[in-house]
């Protein structure tokens, strides 16, 4: 799992992910670190507060200091978590790549975690060859620039912020090499899916409806996008860790095994949220027989390093764990005390287990603040994130956290599962999409359920007799056409 997730919530993903993929015009640093930005933060912070009082600017900027202050702290304000109520830094809105100079990163001191890096790793592992990421990566790259033909909003602040902070986003992309750009061997998910693969394809369909809508609402669609997607895309790795131990685990205990494992190592039906249902739990249960399957493959491979047994490259693909079950197979007299091994470092790691520290811990944090509703410390901005997956049952604190996706969510699934199809679908459609990404929804409960009245309210359905449930989907954004044909230059 590359790289390893901690907390991040929809928007730290999209302005890591300008970080990522773009580069800014510094003389000395195009790439700004994670760890740098809440220290630039700072620094433009001072820079207003200097300037407040006096009412200067810089040369090419149009706001004063007292301006620009109302505009990052109250227009573009990004909500703070209750826990940060009394935290001075800033955090807005990721509206233009200018904004990633000092604003989302994972934490505000030490070294954050480069979220923007999981996206990019999403692109190689979903895309048929390293030709086609990049093709993808070249096209986000450009959807994400503001352009001469965006709207007014988005074009002002790409020329305020930069006269500002001096930093302009966007001369150059930033193209990922060596172990950035790992791409799985030709063949190797076919017949398969993945929520690697669907976000490649559902890249194209929310990049193309950019030209149709605002960019404040291009961006919230994308943000529900990548949360969807990048929760999704660490568990499905958590099932085929799961899978690939157990595939292990029966070459240590000697069961023949097909010469062919990718149907035994990656899910052919994979869920992981039940729409309406408790979410939390599921997730748990996920993250720690991930953390078991690799405390057992690390183990085994360093029993095989002791018994001079090495195994030569990287566990990379179906093949290459079919080698493993084969090298351990071979073995098995030299590795009869690994099982004894094993369950010895279970009991000694259980609080790791049982996700109270370390990379459960971390990769629990990072789903439950992508998918949550965000939680903020001003109740006046409680309505703020309708991308969410996962919301809480009722207004107690201890109600449970239940898998019902918001408005945005909706219209970018709906929006989404109809690229690239001409004429109607039924809601069967869309719960077939939402599978993709491991959120399983009885399609036949649709026209009953929450989800039924939120897309009639929403207007994405049209009643039928002969549809599936008596509904049929209707496009959120005809005019985008998802799938033509765009040129980028």
């Amino acid at each position: 799992m590359t790289p390893a997730p901690e907390y991040a919530n929809s928007e730290i993903l999209i302005a890591s992910l300008y970080r990522t993929i773009g580069s800014f015009d510094l003389p000395d640093a195009p790439l700004i670190s994670e760890g740098r930005v809440p220290a630039n933060g700072r620094d433009l912070d001072r820079t207003i507060a200097a300037n407040r009082d006096r009412g200067r600017k810089p040369g090419n900027a149009a706001l004063d200091g007292e301006s620009l202050h109302t505009l990052l702290h109250h227009v573009l304000e990004s909500p703070k978590l209750p826990n940060q109520s009394t935290k001075r830094f800033l955090q807005v809105t990721p509206l233009v790549g200018e904004t990633a100079s000092f604003s989302g990163s994972a934490r505000l001191t030490g070294n954050p975690w480069p979220a923007g890096a999981l996206v990019r790793q999403m692109i190689w592992l979903g895309s048929a060859n390293a030709t086609a990421a990049q093709d993808i990566w070249s096209r986000l790259f450009y959807a994400l620039a503001v352009h001469d033909d965006d709207d007014v909003f988005a074009r002002f602040l790409r020329d305020e912020i930069s006269a500002w902070t001096g930093s302009p986003w966007g001369k150059a992309i930033a193209a990922p090499d060596g172990e950035e750009a790992c791409c799985l061997p030709p063949g190797e998910l076919d017949g398969l899916s993945s929520p690697a693969r669907q976000f490649c394809q559902d890249l194209d369909a929310v990049v193309t409806a950019k030209s149709v809508m605002t960019r404040r609402q291009w961006t919230s669609l994308l943000e529900a996008l990548v949360r969807v997607a990048a929760v999704g895309h660490v568990a499905w790795v958590c099932e085929v860790h799961r899978q690939a131990w157990e595939c292990v685990r029966r070459a240590l205990g000697g069961e023949e095994l097909p010469d062919d494992l990718r149907a035994a190592i990656y899910p052919r039906h994979f869920g992981y949220l039940t729409y309406g249902m408790d979410a939390v739990s599921e997730l748990k249960d996920r993250t720690s027989t991930y953390l078991s399957a690799r405390l057992g493959l690390n183990a085994v491979l360093w029993c095989l390093d002791e018994c001079g047994a090495t195994f030569p490259g990287k566990l990379s693909s179906a093949a290459s764990f079919a080698a493993l079950c084969k090298l351990v197979k071979d073995n098995r007299a030299a590795l009869s005390s690994a099982s004894r091994i094993i369950e010895d470092l279970l009991d000694r790691e259980a609080r790791t287990l049982l996700l109270r520290k370390g990379v459960g811990s971390n990769v629990m944090e990072f789903a439950r603040h992508a998918l949550y509703q965000r939680q903020v410390a001003n109740p006046i901005l409680r309505g703020y994130d309708q991308g969410y997956v996962l919301r809480k049952r009722g207004p107690a604190k201890s109600s449970p956290w239940i898998c019902a996706p918001g408005p945005v969510a909706i219209l970018m699934l709906v929006h989404c599962s109809l690229a690239k199809l001409s004429g109607p679908r039924s809601v069967h459609r869309l719960a077939q999409h939402m599978a993709a990404y491991g959120i399983f929804v009885d399609h036949r409960k649709i026209d009953s359920n929450e989800l039924g009245a939120q897309l009639r309210m929403l207007g994405l359905v049209l009643d039928s007799p002969d549809a599936e449930s008596g509904m049929l989907l209707v496009p959120p954004f005809p005019q985008a056409q998802p799938g033509r044909e765009v040129s980028w230059l």
